[in-house]
């Protein structure tokens, strides 16, 4: 599965960004997806995961009820909407996908894409 992340981009505080993540491979609509997020210096830190149906879902509490993902399997793509941006949202955002949920939550994923910045202005 190859993953590429896209839709960063600079924002003020308070605005809203949509990231997507796109999916190509054969299997790609039958693997969990993730974001993550990192700050140069800093851990990668998870961010939300969805499970291949989009039935499930999970959060960090750091953006919980403010972002959300969400994934059309006929499109390959799984988006993070993320609204009420705040300056520490600033950080290089990474797609993952596996095919276990637990995996991708862990931070395990087999599958990484490469990163979109997100730039959160105060």
């Amino acid at each position: 599965v190859q993953l590429q992340a896209f839709g960063g981009g600079l924002v003020q505080a308070g605005g809203s960004l949509r990231l997507s993540c796109a999916a190509s491979g054969r299997s790609a609509s039958s693997h969990s997806v993730g974001w993550f997020r990192q700050v140069p210096g800093k851990e990668r830190e998870f961010v939300a995961v969805i499970s291949r149906s989009g039935g499930t879902t999970y959060y960090a509490d750091s953006v919980k009820g403010r972002f959300t993902i969400s994934r059309d399997n006929l499109k390959n793509t799984v988006y993070l909407q993320m609204n009420s941006l705040k300056p520490e949202d600033t950080a290089v955002y990474y797609c993952a996908a596996d095919v276990s949920y637990i995996d991708v939550k862990s931070g395990g994923a087999d599958y990484w894409g490469q990163g979109t910045l997100v730039t959160v202005s105060s």
